[in-house]
């Protein structure tokens, strides 16, 4: 569909499609228009690709209707010698890391951050409980570490000792292990349990003196999202994006018209967003979680590996 849109994007409609959405790499060489990059510089790039046509995206530019993920909605992506990106996809790469390390958080922490801190989505602040689902994995690592560089208070939630014992490694101190306390959200494939969304708010209260949640960063998706509408505060807020455990997610709607509670769809990050998150890495406020290397060789197994969620938290 991309190569159909142009000229300049037929190049992307070709028999074959370089994947990957993180790179860290060198500037090798550079087109018209290029001046804020130089062939040498050392770089990482965002993913996101976007085309300004059209003034929606002039605001926020994940708004532009041309917006695509690179390496997924776009060819010649970061699994590759060579990847072919836009000039404002480039960030410096962090000195203090390694390429590895570098190409790590770029996808996931720029939309934790989106997600999370930025005024387009949770716009989290000091003091806020934030609820963090898959605490110790890609996306929520990040989330943790943003909501302790920010003086938030996050709740981690997580499925083995394993992950609970990386939560506290970062500084987490309220966890709670879903798989040893026995939550089941869903009676069966259509009926959810509102009596175990109780007990999990009586759960995470025991962590905050109390008070309910703020702010729940959602990923999981249907078999998390009735809890969490349930579990925030009144007035609080609950982000969304990617659904891993299902698209169509239910919940009582009671529980957000009446308590005015807010959800909110967050899709990656602008360059700006992208740019700040990526600022925070090199000043060493939010570190990469890349727990295992592949060589180029073995992104087949890579890639099974987390489709199988073999890993844990990024591989690179």
């Amino acid at each position: 569909r991309y190569g159909r849109t142009s000229d300049l994007a037929r190049r992307h409609d070709l028999p074959y499609h370089v994947i990957g959405s993180d790179l860290a790499g060198v500037v090798l060489r550079t087109g018209p228009g290029v001046n804020a990059w130089n062939p040498g510089d050392e770089v990482v790039a965002h993913c996101l690709s976007v085309e300004l046509e059209s003034s929606d995206g002039h605001n926020d530019t994940m708004l532009d209707p041309e917006q695509r993920i690179w390496g997924f909605e776009t060819n010649f992506g970061g699994l590759a010698e060579i990847a072919l990106v836009k000039s404002n996809q480039l960030m410096p790469k962090p000195g203090h890391l390694s390429w590895e390390e570098a190409a790590a958080p770029g996808l996931v922490n720029s939309t934790a951050y989106r997600q999370l801190v930025s005024r387009n989505g949770a716009g989290m602040k000091q003091g806020d409980n934030v609820l963090i689902w898959g605490a110790s994995g890609g996306l929520g690592s990040y989330a943790t570490q943003f909501a302790l560089a920010g003086g938030a208070n996050p709740v981690c939630v997580v499925s083995s000792p394993e992950k609970a014992a990386i939560c506290r490694s970062m500084g987490a101190e309220a966890v709670i292990d879903r798989s040893a306390e026995g939550y089941r959200f869903w009676k069966d494939e259509q009926t959810q349990d509102p009596r175990e969304w109780k007990r999990f708010g009586k759960r995470i209260r025991e962590f905050t003196g109390g008070e309910d949640i703020d702010i729940v960063f959602e990923h999981p998706g249907r078999e998390t999202f009735g809890a969490s509408v349930f579990v925030t505060r009144k007035g609080g807020t609950i982000t969304t994006c990617a659904s891993t455990s299902g698209y169509m997610h239910e919940y009582d709607n009671r529980y957000l018209w009446m308590s005015l509670k807010r959800i909110i769809g967050s899709h990656f990050a602008n360059y700006r967003e992208a740019w700040e998150a990526n600022r925070l890495i090199a000043k060493g406020r939010i570190h990469p979680t890349l727990s295992k290397v592949y060589s180029l060789e073995e992104t087949g197994q890579a890639a099974h590996d987390v489709h199988r969620n073999l890993h844990q938290g990024k591989v690179g």
